[in-house]
């Protein structure tokens, strides 16, 4: 019976492990960007991963495999759109005042054991008049592919920006400044 438990323990243990959590999201913020109405997004490449599987079965072997593509311009484009900012297609003198410059890269990568990894991204938001950072958030993601590990890491980062930004309007403290 003790070789039974001690085993579960162990089994338990490996098993809660490989299911790394994700770190929390961090947000830096130097002013608001409620002042803005525009924003120019530097471009990014598409990213298409795939997933598949093999299999064998009395009558032959059989496979399948799913595609996956993400642009991680467009997936900042729908979010800041969704939260009334209106991308330009380019830099506009005469808008820079209103107008934000948004940076994406990939930041980092955390093996979180058994084979799996998170994909770390940074967002940052620059003045387009005096190039000063407004702010910046940073998140993970990991889901079945790096596509989806990307687009939870974007969804991650300026959601919790986004909510440190009405709690702001609303009169709160801001509780993600470090």
């Amino acid at each position: 019976m003790k070789v039974k438990s001690f085993l579960l323990t162990i089994i338990s243990s490996v098993l809660l492990c490989g299911c790394a959590t994700l770190n929390p999201v961090s947000v830096t913020k130097n002013s608001s960007p409620d002042s803005y109405k525009y924003v120019y997004i530097s471009p990014t490449k598409s990213l298409t991963s795939s997933t598949g599987g093999v299999y064998g079965g009395a009558y032959g072997v059989y496979g399948s495999t799913t595609s996956k593509s993400v642009n991680p311009t467009d997936v900042i484009t729908g979010i800041l759109a969704k939260n009334g900012f209106i991308r330009l297609p380019e830099l506009k003198n005469e808008l820079s005042e209103e107008t934000l410059i948004i940076n994406y890269g990939e930041s980092g990568r955390r093996n979180t054991g058994m084979g799996g990894y998170t994909i770390e991204v940074t967002i940052q938001f620059v003045s387009a008049k005096s190039n000063e950072l407004i702010s910046s958030c940073t998140a993970e993601g990991q889901g079945q592919t790096e596509v989806d590990d990307i687009r939870q890491a974007i969804t991650r980062c300026l959601s919790v920006l986004f909510s440190s930004e009405s709690l702001n309007r609303q009169g709160s403290p801001d509780i993600f400044r470090p």
